[in-house]
Order: structure tokens, then C-alpha cells, then sequence
């Protein structure tokens, strides 16, 4: 039971940065493994990144060495930090907390949705 708001979206240049925060109320964050999804139109919502309570972190090959995730336990916050980014990275982009126990990769592990904001990439 945890509320998420999602903020930082928007239009970017290929090459360019973004950095999407995910501020989230109701609990404390420390408790939850948080994650990040993306998602285009007719298409299901893929895994992009996720983090733990011990704050190790694991992303999809298609971001690797390009996007970092982090947390501020303090702020009760977490972070997508969007480098070289590339057309197809252009999506809906969701933050998720979960504390289940499974493949961090996949969307039911996680319990609570934020409303998504829109990234897109222009060449």
C-alpha cells in the first residue's frame, strides 16, 4: 500500500538526457523493491530497471550502461537517470513498488502503479 507520483517526462533530443523521479507516499519506501516499466501503444509493458532494499540495481540489456536507477530513502524518491538516449526508447514510463518475492522482471511482482508519464525521444 504505497501511492506513487511520477514526474519528469518529456520531449528529448536523441543523444540527449532525461531524469524521471518517482516520489511515493502511504509507506516507507526503504521496504520495497522499486522497479521501472515502459510501454508503447499495442504493446505490453516491459522491465527497465529495478532496485532493492539493499540497493542493488539491475536493468534490461536494452539500457544498460545508459540509464542508471537509484533511490533517496531520505526524500522517499526514486530516480531514472536516462542517458544517450535513443528513439526507441520513446514510451510510457511507470514506476512500481513491490515486495514480493520472484522475477524482478516481470510486472506482477510489483503492487503498486504510478500513473506513468510520457518519454520521447525526437531524432
Amino acid at each position: 500500500q504505497v501511492q506513487l507520483v511520477e514526474s519528469g517526462g518529456g520531449l528529448v533530443q536523441a543523444g540527449g538526457s532525461l531524469r524521471l523521479s518517482c516520489a511515493a507516499s502511504g509507506r516507507t519506501l526503504y521496504t520495497y523493491r522499486m522497479g521501472w516499466f515502459r510501454q508503447v501503444p499495442g504493446k505490453e509493458r516491459d522491465f527497465v530497471a529495478t532496485i532493492t532494499w539493499n540497493d542493488s540495481a539491475y536493468y534490461a540489456d536494452s539500457v544498460k550502461g545508459r540509464f542508471t536507477i537509484s533511490r533517496d530513502n531520505a526524500k522517499n524518491t526514486v530516480f531514472l537517470q536516462m542517458n544517450s538516449l535513443k528513439v526507441e526508447d520513446t514510451a510510457v514510463y511507470y514506476c512500481a513498488a513491490g515486495r514480493g518475492i520472484g522475477n524482478y522482471a516481470r510486472a506482477p511482482l510489483y503492487e503498486s502503479w504510478g500513473q506513468g508519464t510520457q518519454v520521447t525521444v525526437s531524432s
